[in-house]
Parts: C-alpha cells; structure tokens; sequence
C-alpha cells in the first residue's frame, strides 16, 4: 500500500489555466482500436472495450499490479489522458506511470506516476523507487474534483526537472525533482492495481512533445 507524507509534502490546489508552451503537433498514442505500440499483459488484463483500454474485472480480485506500456520513450511533453476507474473506492486503484522503465524479468516497472483511486487522486506517487508520494493536493478540495466511477481527465506535463499534474482542469501537483540522478525519460504506462476487485478504463490518450528551446 502506498505511504503517505506530512503535511509539508501537501501542494495547495490552484484552478489555473493551462499555459502555452512550444509544443510538437499532438500525437495519439491509443486509436481506439488496437494495441498498437503498447506492450503487456493481454491474456488476462488487458483489452480494448468500447473504444478504450480497459484494464482488471470486477468478478474477481485483480491478483498483482499490470502495466500495459508504450514500445516508445519520451522526455520532455504533455501528456493528456481520460480514464474511470470503478470498484469499491477505498480499495480501487490506477494510475498513469511516466518516465517510467520495464523492471527487467519482472511485472513491475519503475518510474513516476499520476495516481488514480482511494486517497491518491491527484497526486504524484513514485512507483518502485523511493516508494512514496512525492506530492499531493488538499484531501478536502481534491474529493470536490473527483468524479468517481465516471469520465476524468489527466493532464501530466514534464519539462526538465519539473512535474505538473492537472486533474479535471485544476492544479494538483507542481513538484521540481531534485534528484539529478533520476532518469527524465522513459515509457508511459497505464496500471490496473492489484489486491481488489477493479476496473479501469482509459482512451484519448495524446502526447505533445515539448521541443527544445533554440540555442542563442
């Protein structure tokens, strides 16, 4: 189960605007049709419904964490994904991982992630690593937010060292890593979390990448 931190790791929810950046044409990474460029568990957990991703069942305990994941590797972008997770709500987990890499010979990966479920929404967790919430918004603000069982949206956005997360359209996360040894690329990676009985779908998945700033 995941940890939580103080206070002092709390980031106050702020309704903003999303602010324009230099940005590459959006890229679908999901056409609704096909697992195309993903790769996972697809005998027993994942598969496409209704035009989404859909990951776990609500007829039997889902038994471990599952990542279906991109073939492909990004760095610096915003990526914006819908999902709705459904199952008892203090056990029902999911999550969206980036900059994350395979765990070699294991089910597991490792990496950040946006979190989906119990008392997680919105936060910033570290999947496999330090283990821990790195940073999170206002319980109290973030329950107003949150459309259980229903349609949300995500929107992570990754420039260098720095992490924003927008849930439904509001600020939850503007974390600054200050590890320089942690790896600013990687796969990005939809999880179905084990130990409950829990479904999760995800679609309109898109990816931004940022271009670098030209040299003087």
């Amino acid at each position: 189960m995941r940890s939580h931190l103080g206070s002092g790791m709390v980031v106050a929810v702020m309704s903003l605007g999303l602010p324009s950046l230099c940005l590459a044409e959006a890229k679908p990474l999901f056409d609704g049709k096909s697992l195309k460029g993903w790769e996972g568990e697809t005998d027993k957990t994942w598969r496409i419904e209704d035009g989404a991703i859909v990951g776990g069942t609500l007829d039997a305990m889902v038994p471990r964490n599952e990542f279906l994941c991109t073939t492909a590797s990004f760095g610096d972008f915003e990526l914006k994904v819908r999902f709705k997770l459904l199952g008892d709500k203090t056990q029902a987990n999911a999550g969206v991982q980036f900059r994350t890499k395979r765990i070699p010979k294991h089910h597991e990966v490792i990496g950040y992630q946006a979190d989906i479920g119990q008392q997680y929404w919105g936060a910033l967790y570290d999947e496999s690593r330090r283990n821990k919430v790195l940073a999170q918004p206002d319980k109290a603000v973030l329950e107003k937010l949150v459309k259980h069982e229903d349609w949300n949206d995500y929107v992570i956005r990754c420039e260098g060292a720095r992490i924003r997360l927008w849930l439904n359209g509001t600020l939850t996360v503007d974390y600054t890593e200050k590890d320089e040894k942690v790896d600013r690329t990687g796969i990005i990676g939809l999880q179905i979390h084990g130990g409950a009985k829990a479904k999760v779908y995800y679609k309109d998945i898109t990816i931004e990448e940022i271009a670098a700033k030209p040299e003087k």
